[in-house]
């Protein structure tokens, strides 16, 4: 296919990392060139694997996957298997992946791969916390403005945080990578709580993937069954936010959100807002915009495009 997207994904699964890695490999849109781990969810020999056990569970063994960032910038990891589980990805049994790693690490790959691409054609799909990629940016500045586009999951503005009252897991777990992230002048979009919340797996919306009668639907449903009932017990709701596959689907339907134009900041100093996205969505200040903040999101449309591409596999 022609004028395909270009992308890295930089991980840390989680179930819901799982279903974006399995959206972006069944969508014939987009070129993976790599799939980079990184630690957040749980620790990084764990993310690692899940990323081989996803792309063997589709049959694409022959994805490049490297091995990334073991902990923050600056702090200690902070993991989340409250949510995820003791392996990140609970609610299923994988086999043991048997396909191979990269020699090289995952930070050397992102810059080299931007470095030797065609200017402004690398897209970073990131569904974790943003630690290769401040590295990165810290190595290798020049690579910045040859970044076509960042897309990701992390923040909250209307929605709160989900780790402290107002910072969301991505962010928080490593504050400045992500402050670096935003400060270098990449092109960003990010899908924050405010629009992943919209995003709820629903019974049916959960039946419907284990309808599919496949190993993949039937992992999918397994896992959302396990994800969901952290935030339905927290939230209240029918439901849990799929978060992650929301960076996915905007480079395939981006027509399906809508959001603004604003500046972002990442506060670092203080103990009691660290990890806070300080998104100037009515534009009160004069900082300049750097950050397309989405804050809606067509639901129905989003769950159809997941089960229509995960459809293909067999």
């Amino acid at each position: 296919m022609a004028d395909k997207c270009e992308i890295i994904i930089d991980t840390d699964p989680g179930q819901d990392d799982a279903i974006a890695i399995l959206l972006a490999l069944a969508s014939p849109e987009l070129d993976v060139l790599g799939i980079t781990a990184v630690a957040g969810n749980v620790p990084l020999t764990l993310t690692t694997s899940n990323i081989c056990k996803v792309c063997e569970l589709a049959s694409r063994s022959n994805t490049k996957v490297y091995v990334g960032s073991d902990r923050p910038i600056k702090r200690e990891l902070f993991t989340a298997e409250y949510v995820h589980g003791a392996t990140g990805l609970n609610g299923t049994q994988l086999p043991e992946p048997s396909m191979a790693l990269q020699e090289q690490h995952a930070v050397d790959f992102i810059i080299e791969t931007i470095l030797s691409r065609p200017n402004k054609s690398v897209t970073l799909c990131t569904l974790g916390p943003l630690t290769n990629i401040g590295k990165a940016l810290s190595k290798a500045p020049e690579i910045a403005p040859r970044i076509k586009e960042l897309v990701m999951m992390g923040g909250g503005l209307f929605e709160g945080g989900n780790v402290t009252p107002v910072a969301e897991f991505n962010i928080y777990v490593d504050p400045e990578a992500a402050k670096l992230t935003f400060d270098a002048g990449i092109p960003i979009v990010v899908m924050p709580l405010d629009v992943t919340h919209k995003t709820l797996t629903t019974k049916s919306r959960i039946d419907a993937f284990r309808a599919l009668g496949t190993k993949v639907g039937t992992a999918s449903a397994e896992w959302l069954d396990f994800f969901e009932r952290f935030d339905e017990e927290k939230y209240g709701t029918d439901g849990g936010p799929l978060h992650d596959p929301n960076v996915i689907a905007y480079l395939l339907k981006p027509e399906l959100y809508s959001g603004r134009h604003i500046n972002v900041e990442i506060e670092t100093e203080s103990a009691l807002t660290v990890g806070m996205t300080v998104a100037d969505y009515w534009r009160v200040t004069d900082r300049p915009r750097n950050a397309i903040w989405m804050t809606e999101v067509d639901s129905d449309g989003f769950f159809d495009l997941i089960l229509e591409r995960l459809a293909v596999f067999a």
